[in-house]
């Protein structure tokens, strides 16, 4: 899935931009420069959207960036992530499957070389649309 939320960086006095993301309740990140604050809050955005997903919550409608209550100082933007690609780039053990072909056809693909791993991942990715 793919999210775009708002969010809002809080220069801090000391230095640096505290970030948080009116739509998320669940904490927020910082960082020293605006490109960091900007990987900070794709991390940080992800993986509340991640969790939440795994625990089978619906995320939250995004607000408008124009709606978007903010100080003078603040900057805000719009964060995209896409909590797809995270689930693939960070789950991507194998897991074993047992399936059942007919004996003939075993035999052929055993006897052409065929690994049956690669075309089962790649059957799924073409039946599930996945690229």
């Amino acid at each position: 899935m793919q999210y775009v939320y708002p969010a809002i960086f809080h220069p801090e006095p000391e230095g640096g931009f505290s970030v948080y993301f009116p739509d998320i309740q669940r904490g927020a990140t910082q960082g020293e420069t605006l490109a960091e604050c900007i990987e900070m809050a794709e991390d940080f955005l992800v993986l509340a959207l991640y969790a939440m997903e795994e625990a089978q919550e619906l995320p939250p409608q995004a607000s408008g960036i124009r709606v978007v209550s903010r100080e003078d100082a603040d900057i805000v933007t719009l964060i995209s992530v896409d909590t797809d690609a995270y689930r693939r780039y960070h789950e991507n053990r194998l897991v074993k499957k047992t399936l059942n072909i007919p004996a003939w056809l075993n035999r052929r693909a055993e006897d052409a070389h065929v690994n049956f791993s690669q075309i089962l991942q790649k059957a799924l990715r073409d039946e599930l649309r996945i690229e």
